[in-house]
């Protein structure tokens, strides 16, 4: 398959990846979009960390990881789409979509806005930035199609865990 068709998949692999994360992190994974507008909870959190440490103040990092983890795709993506920007040109679209969905969940009072999500969303693109770095230094040309088959499993597989979460929650 040619550059251009990778480039092709590239891109609906992370049009997909983001549906899932927009589903994961605005809408809470909420098939009923009205019992998640009827919480109405609304917090902000601007000092890090602080929101993580749980009662007998020990850092809750399940949380923490989890954040690094979801947004890990998100910078390998990038690097993907955009070779030959540099490494703040690709952070930048990591950092301010995870800006926009803590807002968001503000305006719209669906869950808790916390620095400490941003800087755990952006740490993880960071190292899917770095992956995508270390990856290409190993695969060389055939790093893009071989993300691309990684990213096509990894994909079946969430949305498969996702519809069992879902149909086991209704």
């Amino acid at each position: 398959m040619n550059y251009k068709n990778q480039k092709i998949i590239t891109k609906t692999m992370f049009i997909i990846y983001f549906i899932i994360l927009t589903w994961i992190i605005l809408f809470k994974m909420q098939t009923d979009f009205l019992q998640l507008v009827n919480t109405g909870y609304r917090n902000i959190n601007l000092i890090p960390f602080q929101g993580s440490l749980e009662t007998n103040r020990m850092m809750a990092v399940n949380e923490i990881i989890m954040n690094v983890i979801i947004f890990l795709p998100f910078g390998v993506y990038i690097s993907m789409l955009k070779e030959n920007w540099n490494i703040l040109r690709k952070a930048a679209p990591v950092f301010f979509t995870s800006f926009a969905f803590e807002t968001l969940q503000y305006i719209f009072a669906i869950g808790a806005s916390d620095i400490t999500d941003l800087i755990g969303n952006t740490l993880g693109g960071l190292l899917g930035i770095a992956l995508f770095w270390i990856l290409s230094k190993v695969l060389k040309d055939h790093t893009i199609r071989t993300i691309n088959i990684l990213a096509a499993v990894g994909t079946v597989l969430v949305a498969g865990l996702l519809g069992i979460i879902t149909i086991a929650n209704l």
